[in-house]
């Protein structure tokens, strides 16, 4: 993309005028060690600008376990840092992290956290299914109520379905009955489905996926901005983009280095999202201590871009595009494959080998997944291509990567070995 093309998608004055209004009008709590906080719309709800994504916590070695010593530290240190605003959802970590959310959340006074979850439109058959997840999510949440509560990962198809089995009309009335207190939906989609879903009824908040990548490469600003016009609330997810912009290449590092040295790339990431107005809360996915701490540090004392740092955050963006490969976020939804392919993990060790250039440890990482779960194994069935938020291509992907990995693994250790 030319500089010129994402510098129009990038904020405007306009845009990043009322920022120091909402930092002001968002309270930073007095105790020490908080993270700032902003209020939702012109209440006293006080939310902070940092949310615990539950999607990623810390795992047992080699096991698909939560670790529930280390994710129940995190969490200790989140809530004295302020940081109470916890989003969890029915299918997050095979399933364990809404019963974690329950197991480790409960120790705690219900009024002192903020609890989010999700009804899962697209597992849903029939109607009937909405009242036993429901009831379901809460047993295992150990919860009367949700403070904030979602339709997952709406698009086209999902709206559709949604409507059929009347999934608002079933959630208001838990609304009614104080079982949700804010009723909205997350979204993966284009803007002209974001602007029917956003104008069909009287949503309290929408989950989108937004960063300095996304703002133009999946029209997060156009989503941004109808949601905006609409005085619908943001709560953003992949602020990160699965990581990938807390470890960019090089190039892109050397030059957010130079302009803050100490400061990490994601807390430039944090903070462009953080920078808009109408974003209410920012979710991480915290999978270790290290992430919450740096976390912590830039959203206690946050403070918005200014237009020199957009000037270099633009900069990076340029040299980081020119070794980005496959754009997956990790959010894992085309797992499990029907035949067992390992696409995630593929896809992170070519992105990864794309932007550093480091053949000979993909070909090591690669040779090392079980050969029946290498992308030579994927027979294009293409239940991945409908699950996929990014619309990756992923059969396509995976051939390309399948064949470079042959020609890269010729040329180490000859023809004779796969």
């Amino acid at each position: 993309m030319k500089r010129r093309d994402f510098l129009k998608g990038l904020l405007t004055a306009a845009a990043l005028a009322p920022v120091s209004r909402l930092a002001a009008a968002g309270k930073k709590s007095d105790s020490t060690g908080e993270v700032r906080r902003k209020n939702y719309k012109d209440s006293s709800l006080s939310l902070p600008m940092l949310g615990f994504g539950m999607m990623r916590l810390p795992r047992k070695k080699n096991s698909s376990e939560i670790d529930y010593e280390k994710t129940a530290a995190m969490f200790d240190r989140a809530m004295k840092a302020g940081i109470n605003y916890f989003d969890t959802a029915y299918f997050y970590l095979g399933g364990r992290s809404e019963t974690c959310a329950g197991d480790l959340l409960s120790k705690y006074p219900r009024e002192s956290y903020f609890l989010t979850s999700k009804m899962p439109v697209g597992h849903l058959k029939t109607a009937a299914d909405l009242e036993r997840i429901f009831n379901e999510q809460l047993k295992k949440c150990k919860t009367g109520y949700f403070d904030f509560y979602m339709l997952h990962a709406l698009n086209a198809s999902g709206w559709k379905k949604a409507k059929r089995l009347k999934v608002y009309e079933f959630l208001a009335k838990k609304k009614a009955e104080g079982k949700i207190r804010k009723l909205g939906f997350s979204f993966h989609d284009t803007p002209a489905v974001l602007e029917e879903i956003a104008s069909a009824y009287p949503w309290d908040f929408a989950q989108i996926q937004l960063n300095y990548l996304d703002w133009t490469l999946y029209q997060s600003k156009e989503q941004y901005e109808i949601l905006t016009k609409k005085g619908i609330p943001v709560i953003v997810m992949e602020p990160l983009r699965g990581g990938a912009l807390a470890n960019l290449n090089p190039a892109a590092t050397r030059i957010l280095n130079n302009a803050a040295p100490g400061k990490s790339a994601a807390s430039w990431a944090f903070r462009y999202v953080g920078s808009l107005p109408n974003v209410l809360i920012t979710l991480s996915g915290m999978t270790c201590m290290e992430h919450l701490e740096d976390n912590i540090s830039t959203f206690k004392d946050f403070v918005p871009l200014s237009a020199n740092d957009r000037k270099v955050l633009d900069a990076a963006l340029v040299a980081y595009r020119k070794g980005l490969a496959v754009p997956c976020t990790d959010c894992r939804y085309c797992m499990p494959c029907p035949v067992d392919v390992a696409i995630p993990r593929i896809f992170a060790l070519y992105n990864q080998m794309k932007l550093s250039g480091n053949k000979g440890a993909f070909n090591r990482a690669y040779r090392a997944i079980d050969e029946d779960s290498r992308a030579s194994a994927c027979v294009a069935c293409g239940k991945c291509v409908k699950a996929c938020p990014q619309k990756i291509n992923i059969p396509e992907q995976l051939k390309k990567i399948d064949q470079e990995y042959k020609r890269i693994n010729r040329f180490f250790f000859g023809r004779k070995k796969s």
